[in-house]
């Protein structure tokens, strides 16, 4: 195993993920697409979108050019267990789309979890401009509802 000996255990996959917990919808894909904040790492996208607090929900985009199927498949494996062992880093108000970029064979959940890890200071400065994008589109939703055309 070339796992390093300083490395926690990850707890093993239940091999469920519920639907709740998962960006499912097309909009939902475009929405995050368009208004999440990005967090770019050398494999993949990740983009970050606040909402109303509910759990923290993942959606996985992986194109043809990153591979055949069993490796594309072999990568949103990959992605959907390095959310659930680092679900610390997702507070429960944010919704995750992840693109992925290239799948290697050297790909595996160390190595994304390293690479996740190694942008935590940038996910949790992410998440927090998107949490002010939604008071943003909040208080614009507002506005608009009052007809006040001072807010901006």
């Amino acid at each position: 195993m070339n796992r390093a000996p300083s490395r926690p255990a990850v707890t093993p996959s239940t091999g469920s993920f519920p639907r709740a917990a998962r960006v499912r919808k097309r909009p939902e894909f475009l929405r995050i697409q368009a208004l999440g904040r990005r967090v770019p790492t050398r494999s993949f996208v990740l983009l970050l979108y606040a909402r109303e607090p509910h759990g923290a929900r993942l959606g996985v985009t992986v194109s043809r050019r990153v591979g055949n199927a069993v490796v594309r498949n072999r990568m949103k494996r990959l992605v959907r267990e390095a959310f659930r062992a680092t679900r610390r880093l997702f507070a429960d108000d944010l919704d995750l789309v992840v693109i992925v970029r290239r799948a290697g064979p050297e790909a595996s959940l160390w190595s994304v979890l390293d690479e996740w890890e190694g942008v935590e200071a940038e996910i949790a400065r992410q998440s927090e401009r998107a949490r002010r994008d939604r008071e943003d589109r909040a208080r614009l939703a507002q506005a608009g509802k009052t007809g006040d055309s001072s807010v901006r």
